[in-house]
């Protein structure tokens, strides 16, 4: 006779989480804001895209920041200094933020009278991908400099993404061995509706396109 029982567990350990990224993307879609669930690894440029990014829309819509970091108030203290209302969630040591702390943060912070919310994720290409955030849509940044085969390493960041930034690309003379047709064909191969987009946060080059795409998605998040 067996001295221990055998428990067959069938329900996703995401499941709770899920459930709650959809209530709360609900609850933000019937308040007119949209989230967006911005990811990279560290460096790769968020928080300066971020201030390139306030300084072109700031004057057309009512914009928000949620700096997300396992510790630290450097890049909250950074977009603070563009104008806009920013908050600095601290994980305790979590390396991604899921649902209900993402919803922690939107009750702390108050995003009624906001058209544009932008979610600044830890910088980590794995565990953020694995937590729907309730967002509206998920973005992230991949520079230059880290190779054009991380589509290939971390599969599931590039499968989630709505839109994909290659960041720094006033460097590919220095790394000529980065190919923009390899990079793009890798994403597209996971992720044929994503939007591809060649940045540069440091001289502008391409933001007009991601700022296109964001007035887009958010006059139509808004209807």
């Amino acid at each position: 006779m067996k001295d221990y029982k055998i428990i067959e567990v069938k329900r996703s350990i995401f499941e709770d989480n899920d459930a709650d990224a959809e209530r709360l993307r609900q609850e933000m879609k019937g308040e007119g804001t949209f989230l967006l669930n911005l990811m990279s690894s560290p460096g790769a440029g968020k928080t300066t895209t971020l201030k390139r990014t306030i300084a072109m829309l700031k004057d057309e819509m009512k914009i928000g920041v949620m700096e997300a970091d396992i510790d630290s108030d450097v890049d909250a203290q950074a977009i603070s200094e563009t104008g806009v209302r920013a908050i600095q969630i601290h994980t305790g040591g979590m390396c991604h933020l899921d649902a209900d702390m993402t919803r922690q943060g939107v009750h702390e912070f108050g995003t009624e009278d906001l058209d544009l919310v932008v979610l600044e994720n830890v910088g980590n290409l794995v565990c953020p991908a694995e937590f729907d955030t309730g967002s509206a849509k998920n973005a992230m940044i991949l520079s230059v400099p880290e190779g054009d085969d991380k589509p290939l390493k971390y599969p599931l960041m590039f499968s989630i993404c709505d839109v994909v930034l290659i960041n720094k690309c006033d460097t590919l003379c220095v790394f000529d061995d980065f190919s923009k047709e390899a990079v793009e064909e890798r994403i597209h191969k996971l992720n044929p509706k994503a939007e591809v987009i060649f940045v540069s946060a440091k001289t502008g080059e391409g933001f007009e396109s991601w700022a296109e795409w964001l007035r887009k998605e958010v006059k139509e998040w808004q209807k």
